[in-house]
Parts: C-alpha cells; sequence; structure tokens
C-alpha cells in the first residue's frame, strides 16, 4: 500500500525537480560567464571570425585547440606553449600557466557599462 505511493510521489518530485532545473539554466543562461558580450577583433578572429562569444565558449575553444595541437607541456601539465594563433590572444607569449588564461581572455572582453 505504502510502496505505490511512495512511488507516485518520488516521481512527481523528480519531474517537478527536473522542470525547475530547466527553467533555472535557461534563465542564467545569458548571465555572468555565460553572457555573450562583444569581443575583440584578435578574439574574433581566433574563433573564426564571429563578434561576440562567452567566456565559457572562449575558454572552451582555447582548450580545444591547445589539445588538439598537443600543447601542454608534458614535463609541466600547467605550461602551454603557444603557436601564432595562441600568442595573438596571449600578448604575444612563447608560453603561459593555464591560471593565466582567464586573465588574458578578459582583455578581449568589452566592457559593459
Amino acid at each position: 500500500m505504502f510502496g505505490g505511493t511512495t512511488t507516485l510521489m518520488s516521481a512527481a518530485k523528480e519531474k517537478a525537480k527536473s522542470t525547475t532545473t530547466t527553467t533555472t539554466t535557461k534563465a542564467r543562461s545569458n548571465i555572468g560567464i555565460e553572457k555573450v558580450v562583444q569581443i575583440s577583433p584578435q578574439l574574433g578572429k581566433f574563433l573564426d571570425g564571429v563578434t561576440e562569444s562567452s567566456r565559457t565558449h572562449a575558454v572552451k575553444k582555447v582548450w580545444e585547440h591547445i589539445k588538439l595541437h598537443h600543447f601542454q607541456n608534458p614535463a609541466n601539465r600547467k605550461e602551454i606553449f603557444c603557436d601564432e594563433k595562441l600568442k595573438s590572444i596571449f600578448d604575444g607569449k612563447d608560453k603561459v600557466q593555464f591560471q593565466e588564461i582567464a586573465k588574458f581572455l578578459s582583455n578581449h572582453f568589452v566592457k559593459s557599462s
């Protein structure tokens, strides 16, 4: 008797929970680091000619490039070697620490007033 009622209640709770999560996620997709903003021409060129991007998208594309070309130093995984494409967005540096990537990228996002 109690097993059927509990199952129905938990199914209803799960449905309500998933609906709330989906709604909240959609509402948040245009704020903070997920907000699409204007970017610098250098970062736009790196991201295949776009003029706007979110920070999360830019970081994702940078890491895809790093992993695709094996630019992470095998002896020191925190160190990233830069090719010409990465140098264009990392102030011409030959290598950067992975913690610096966000700092260098922040210079390429237009500040809103």
